[in-house]
């Protein structure tokens, strides 16, 4: 009995832990929240918070939206990392990929797979450095397109 509960830990903790490695899960949300921010990347330093009600959730979301968010200098190159939270305008994709544009000109981007084709919320973390194309003082913005390049959410960003 112990080892099979030790089995189930294992195994919990290796899924964890893939999800995390990709980048990308899935959050339960009411179809309001959803709704209100519907087509938006929201970024934040942190997992969305959640309030006591709808109302209540959307304020607190729109709290920790950030606008800017700053690097850490390793090795002479700065690396951001934050969360996200996508509230898709379309369902359907198993892949997505974040692009990062300056104007009209793509800087960077990074790819997410492993998606659930029918969830309408994304969440997840993302590090970025500046060996991957973004720089410092830039703003950027970020779209999370299709593989068929569908625009499904958006928001702009400025790495400090």
């Amino acid at each position: 009995m112990i080892r099979h509960q030790m089995s189930v830990a294992v195994l919990a903790a290796a899924i964890v832990l893939g999800g995390l490695g990709s980048g990308v899960a899935t959050a339960d949300m009411s179809k309001a929240v959803i709704g209100a921010f519907r087509g938006q990347l929201v970024i934040s330093k942190a997992d969305l918070p959640e309030g006591k009600n709808d109302k209540d959730t959307i304020a607190k979301i729109k709290a920790a939206k950030l606008t800017t968010i700053e690097g850490e200098t390793r090795d002479d190159v700065t690396y951001w990392h934050f969360s996200y939270a996508a509230f898709l305008s379309k369902t359907g994709a198993q892949k997505l990929k974040m692009e990062f544009y300056n104007g009209k000109q793509l800087s960077a981007d990074k790819t997410l797979d492993g998606i659930d084709p029918k969830s309408s919320l994304l969440t997840g973390e993302i590090s970025i450095n500046e060996d991957e194309g973004l720089a410092k003082g830039k703003t950027y913005t970020i779209k999370l397109v299709t593989e068929k390049d569908a625009l499904v959410a958006t928001t702009s960003l400025t790495m400090k």
